[in-house]
């Protein structure tokens, strides 16, 4: 063949290499709900595109790009919690406040107590929920939110997960937040 034949190379899925910003906006919302440190969600959303620019002749158009870029970034995104979860812990809290504190300056205190109060409350409204829904928020979690997985485990019908995990997030929803 030549190298000037159009029938030498496949073209390019167009659909991956023509987003439009709202569609690139719509992925980045779609990383940020699952991921909240902005260095991390461009990190994952630039992983994202380099791994559908690798794999993209594996596109088989049988959903939009968006669909399968966000398929892409979810199993980014896992992966990513995987390997922060398997990283030794080395600072306490407190070590970690102070020398955020000190590194960022006085305009950022308000929001860093709010944040540390509402990582409290979190903490006390886990440890207030029955043992069951604590058990199986930490097997699903350890699961990866596998809802089959976490009802083997268990060795208790998908059902119970379904049901204890949706009590667990209304309970903690109010607990946290009793505006909302």
């Amino acid at each position: 063949m030549f190298p000037n034949d159009s029938t030498s190379t496949p073209t390019p899925p167009a659909g991956i290499r023509q987003l439009t910003s709202d569609q690139m906006q719509m992925l980045r919302a779609f990383i940020h709900k699952r991921v909240m440190n902005p260095n991390d969600v461009d990190d994952i959303l630039q992983g994202t595109f380099l791994e559908a620019l690798r794999c993209e002749h594996k596109f088989q158009h049988a959903s939009k790009p968006q669909t399968w870029l966000c398929g892409i970034a979810l199993n980014l995104i896992r992966s990513y919690f995987r390997r922060m979860y398997r990283q030794p812990y080395q600072e306490s809290w407190d070590d970690h406040i102070h020398s955020d504190i000190s590194s960022q300056g006085e305009g950022d205190i308000g929001h860093q107590v709010d944040d540390h109060r509402q990582l409290v409350r979190a903490v006390e409204a886990i440890g207030s929920l029955s043992s069951n829904m604590q058990q199986v928020i930490e097997v699903a979690l350890e699961m990866d939110g596998n809802y089959q997985q976490t009802a083997m485990s268990l060795g208790v019908p998908i059902g119970t997960v379904r049901s204890r995990l949706s009590r667990a997030r209304e309970q903690l929803k109010r607990q946290i937040d009793p505006f909302a």
